[in-house]
């Protein structure tokens, strides 16, 4: 078929030779891993740099760490630090590849450190926030709904405060990518008829009310 076609002088179809960044994306969902810095300044006025991580199909996050100085022996530590998590949690044998832009807080020895565990570095072109679109939406999606939304005292704080929010996130959170489903809490099941006549709901209140927390009265 290709040599009638050749013969014929009809170039393959675009799609058939190259495969788009989305499509990209959608395939390999299951292995990427992205990842990007998240800057914020305390009451104090000191800047606080949060790395963090999120796969794409599970949309679990991860939040690295957080510092007043990205050196790139601390960026390094907190690589490793999230590959043994990433082992701990059974998601390392699944990652090929980690997304992230060209800020010049990562330094290149953590491409060697990731190469290690078997993970691709993928750089994002530059001011080319959509290639790296899930974290982006992620890192608008914790300004609305925790750093707009909280005075953030001094570096403990922001790291108490961002251990719950991730917690919030994975475990409860729900997604519309996940079918209303959280990271790492099953789709809920639907409700018959008889159970909504008696519907019950508790709330749970986390960082002073910023966050409620909804579920099922047992």
């Amino acid at each position: 078929m290709w040599e009638i076609l050749k013969t014929a002088g009809v170039d393959p179809a675009p799609r058939r030779t190259t495969v788009t960044w989305a499509d990209f994306l959608r395939s390999q969902a299951e292995a990427i891993l992205a990842m990007d810095f998240i800057e914020t300044v305390t009451l104090t006025g000191q800047r606080q740099y949060i790395l963090a991580a999120i796969h794409h199909a599970s949309r679990r996050v991860w939040i690295v760490g957080t510092t007043a100085h990205p050196t790139d022996a601390w960026v390094t530590q907190a690589i490793r630090n999230l590959l043994m998590d990433l082992e701990d949690t059974g998601y390392l044998a699944r990652i090929r590849f980690l997304i992230r832009d060209r800020d010049t807080k990562y330094p290149a020895l953590i491409d060697k450190v990731l190469g290690s565990a078997a993970i691709a570095v993928v750089l994002t072109g530059v001011r080319m926030s959509r290639m790296n679109s899930i974290i982006e939406r992620w890192v608008k999606t914790l300004r609305a709904e925790l750093l707009d939304r909280t005075l953030i005292w001094y570096q403990t704080h922001l790291r108490r405060a961002l251990r719950e929010y991730e917690r919030h996130y994975n475990e409860h959170r729900t997604h519309r990518a996940l079918a209303a489903a959280a990271p790492l809490r099953a789709w809920p099941q639907p409700l018959e008829p008889g159970q909504i006549e008696r519907l019950t709901i508790d709330r749970q209140d986390r960082l002073g009310g910023v966050i409620h927390e909804y579920d099922h009265a047992a």
